[in-house]
C-alpha cells in the first residue's frame, strides 16, 4: 500500500512540472503578445488607419445602425508637425483671451481702429484665405462669369493630394467656379479659375501679388490661386486689408457666405456646402464675408468682416491647432467685444481702411 501511496506521489510531481512551465510560458507569451499590442498601437497612432464604425442614429423617431469608414489620425502625428508659426516661436505669446491661435487680430471695419492684436505683423502661410484674393481679381478682371470652365490635369493638386468633388473634364460656369472656391474651398475651382486668366496661371498670380501692392499688404506673396503652397504668406494685418476690399464687392461677400448651395456641374444640379459653420443662421453670428483655410504649416485659419453689438469689424485668426480651437477662438473674440460695450457702440457703415 506504502508503494502505491509513494509511486502516486511521484507521478503527481512529474506531471506538475511540466504544468508549471507551460503556465510560465503561457505568462510570458501574455506579456509578449501584450507588449506587441502596445508596439501595434503606437504604431497606429502614428500611421493614419481607415476602419469601420458602427453608430446607432435616430431617423424619424425610429432607431437606426449605420456603418462609417472613418480615419485615425494618431495625435503623435499631430504633434510631430509644428506649423511656421511654432516654428517662429509665436506659439509662447501669450494674450488676455488664452487664445490657441498664433495669431490674431480684431480692427474696427469703420476707422481702422485695432482692437485687439497678437502677433498681427508677422508673414506667416495663410492656406486657402488666398482664394479670397484669387476671387477679387477674377470680379476686378470684368471676365464673362457665364463662360464655362473645363477641370483639367493641370488643377489637380499634387503637392498636398487633397480631395476634391470635381472630376477632370467637369465643366461649370466660371461663376459656379467661384462660388465653390469661396464658399467650399474648392481648389480645383480655383486652379480654374487662375488657368481661365488673360496669360493663363503666371499671369494670374502676377495680377494677384500686383493686387496686394495696391492694398498695401506689403507683407503679401502668392504663388498659386489656391492657397495650397506654403509660400503664399501674409500678416494679419495685410489680410484685414484685403477683407476690406473683397467687401466692396457684393457677390464675394454673397459667395462666401452662403451655407450651401445647388451648383450646376456638366448641367447637372450637385449641393456644396460652406467651411464655415459660423455662417449658419443658427449660429448667432452675423457675418458678412468670410474664408476659411488650413494646410499643415498654416493650421487652422480664418478671415471674416463680422457685426458684433452693432459694430463692424475685421476679425483674423490665424494658426489655430484645430477647427475646434479656431471656432473656439472667435467666439472668445465675439464675447470679449461684446463685453467692451464702448461709447458710442452702434451702427457704422465700413469705410476704408
Amino acid at each position: 500500500m506504502l508503494k502505491l501511496v509513494l509511486s502516486a506521489m511521484i507521478s503527481v510531481m512529474f506531471v506538475a512540472t511540466p504544468v508549471a512551465d507551460v503556465q510560465a510560458k503561457a505568462t510570458a507569451k501574455k506579456a509578449s503578445v501584450k507588449k506587441a499590442g502596445a508596439r501595434r498601437i503606437a504604431q497606429e497612432s502614428v500611421i493614419p488607419r481607415e476602419r469601420i464604425v458602427k453608430r446607432v442614429i435616430t431617423v424619424k423617431g425610429k432607431r437606426k445602425v449605420v456603418y462609417q469608414k472613418v480615419t485615425n489620425v494618431g495625435m503623435m502625428a499631430a504633434a510631430a508637425r509644428p506649423t511656421m508659426g511654432d516654428l517662429a516661436g509665436l506659439n509662447l505669446t501669450r494674450d488676455p483671451l488664452d487664445l490657441k491661435s498664433n495669431v490674431a487680430l480684431v480692427v474696427d471695419q469703420a476707422n481702422s481702429e485695432v482692437l485687439f492684436e497678437k502677433n498681427a505683423n508677422v508673414a506667416l502661410p495663410i492656406a486657402s484665405i488666398t482664394k479670397m484674393m484669387t476671387g477679387l481679381v477674377v470680379v476686378e478682371a470684368n471676365q464673362d462669369m457665364e463662360e464655362m470652365l473645363t477641370v483639367t490635369d493641370e488643377d489637380v493638386d499634387r503637392e498636398k493630394f487633397s480631395s476634391s468633388r470635381l472630376n477632370v473634364g467637369d465643366r461649370l460656369t466660371r461663376r459656379n467656379m467661384l462660388h465653390i472656391a469661396l464658399m467650399s474651398s474648392e481648389n480645383r475651382a480655383a486652379s480654374a479659375l487662375g488657368r481661365n486668366y488673360p496669360g493663363g496661371l503666371p499671369a494670374f498670380v502676377q495680377a494677384m501679388n500686383a493686387k496686394a501692392q495696391e492694398l498695401g499688404m506689403n507683407d503679401t506673396h502668392y504663388v498659386d490661386s489656391s492657397g495650397l503652397s506654403k509660400m503664399n504668406v501674409a500678416s494679419a494685418r495685410d489680410l484685414a486689408k484685403l477683407a476690406q476690399a473683397a467687401y466692396e464687392h457684393p457677390i464675394l461677400r454673397e459667395f462666401s457666405t452662403d451655407p450651401k448651395a445647388i451648383i450646376e456641374r456638366n448641367g447637372r444640379p450637385v449641393q456644396f456646402g460652406t467651411t464655415n459653420g459660423l455662417v449658419s443662421p443658427k449660429s448667432g453670428w452675423e457675418i458678412g464675408l468670410q474664408k476659411t483655410g488650413f494646410i499643415n504649416e498654416a493650421g487652422r485659419c480664418v478671415m471674416m468682416q463680422a457685426v458684433i453689438e452693432g459694430r463692424a469689424v475685421i476679425m483674423v485668426l490665424l494658426d489655430a491647432k484645430g477647427t475646434a480651437a479656431r471656432v473656439g477662438d472667435a467666439i472668445r473674440m465675439k464675447k470679449w467685444l461684446t463685453a467692451l460695450k464702448p461709447a458710442g457702440f452702434g451702427d457704422q457703415s465700413a469705410a476704408g481702411m
